[in-house]
């Protein structure tokens, strides 16, 4: 079986693991700070607050910029449900945002439209498969209603727009580190931040409200118990000595699947001077003509060897959102559209060109 990732886990980051767990020193130590420290460094921001997974980081985020009971947030409709459920889990509604068909990101437009038309409390867009959104667009409309911009950039570490890196362009950015990514420290998430009062919020939200600039515990806030651990940073920091080269393997392979899947009738990736993405996910669009067909092809994929699945998730026609915000087919027609056709195929550190273009031929002869 092709299998639709694998993490890139060898020996060194079995060792550093196996250090700390002989340590003894399993919490809050060295090794997440330096963490913080360099995944910070990559993201072009001045601190980072390493907490339990990217939801948590999302919450938190929320929580430290003042998201409440009875505020609003615009965010993407198109996304993995985790980043709408940051707001409902802070008392707040998410105000769903349609994107645009080449990026899959949120539409500058549409954003516009949502603000003019409600009063929100902050803009939340999605770096969705590692594709940088519209950020100066966003920014720049966001700005005009006084408005904060916070980064879901789960899928997006070292993705960059104009040479300016995810996790930096709003007031702050949150990354996941969860097996699909191309760092893993099994679970886990970091918040990203130049605000020093957002992360010594973050940082007394992970850690049951303690202060986190006193020397003796001062239980400031309820807070919640949200923290990773020495382990997972260990991991962590061995993973993201080999980003770059992870990276670049990502982007080979995408350019690989762009010259086998070229002149097919399937729409790829964007490609974009000013935009590196990171590709998270390789996704295409399948045909409209075999749309309603997609949990068939991903099935005789599988009976062939190939493992794929869907983009992601049409968040305001999940069944919470649904029943939670009236939602119906009809109002977000790009992510109608979208949804339904998108189909995630194999990266991976060490996927072959033979098992490329393996992948690529089951694909094409599926359609």
């Amino acid at each position: 079986m092709i299998r639709l990732t694998i993490p890139a886990i060898d020996e060194s980051d079995v060792a550093a693991v196996r250090e700390v767990l002989l340590s003894g020193h399993l919490v809050q130590g060295p090794r997440v700070a330096e963490f913080e420290k360099v995944v910070a460094a990559w993201a072009q921001a001045s601190t980072g607050v390493a907490v339990a997974n990217c939801t948590a980081a999302l919450h938190l985020a929320l929580l430290a910029i003042g998201i409440g009971r009875g505020d609003r947030v615009a965010v993407t409709a198109f996304s993995w449900p985790a980043t709408a459920n940051a707001i409902v889990l802070c008392g707040a509604e998410p105000v769903f945002v349609d994107i645009e068909p080449r990026t899959f990101n949120m539409d500058p437009a549409a954003l516009r439209h949502a603000l003019e038309r409600d009063r929100l409390k902050a803009v939340l867009p999605v770096h969705v498969f590692g594709c940088m959104a519209d950020m100066p667009k966003i920014n720049a409309i966001a700005g005009e209603f006084g408005v904060p911009v916070l980064e879901d950039a789960a899928c997006a570490l070292g993705a960059e727009l104009g040479g300016k890196r995810a996790g930096c362009w709003g007031i702050a950015g949150c990354f996941s580190f969860h097996p699909r990514k191309a760092v893993t420290t099994g679970e886990g998430g970091m918040v990203t931040t130049n605000d020093a009062e957002i992360a010594r919020l973050c940082r007394a939200l992970r850690n049951h409200g303690i202060d986190p600039e006193t020397p003796a515990p001062d239980f400031i806030m309820a807070g919640f118990n949200l923290r990773l651990t020495e382990f997972q940073a260990a991991l962590g920091l061995v993973q993201m000595s080999k980003l770059s080269t992870l990276i670049a393997s990502r982007r080979c392979q995408a350019a690989q699947y762009n010259e086998l899947l070229s002149g097919s009738e399937l729409q790829l990736p964007p490609v974009s001077a000013s935009a590196a993405h990171v590709y998270q996910s390789y996704v295409v669009l399948l045909p409209r003509s075999v749309a309603a067909r997609r949990a068939e092809i991903i099935a005789r994929l599988k009976a062939a060897g190939v493992e794929t699945t869907i983009g992601t998730y049409h968040m305001p026609m999940t069944t919470f959102f649904r029943r939670h915000s009236g939602t119906r087919p009809g109002m977000f027609p790009v992510v109608d559209d979208v949804s339904v056709r998108a189909m995630a195929l194999p990266v991976f550190a060490g996927l072959t060109g033979d098992q490329q273009r393996q992948v690529a031929d089951t694909l094409l002869n599926a359609l």
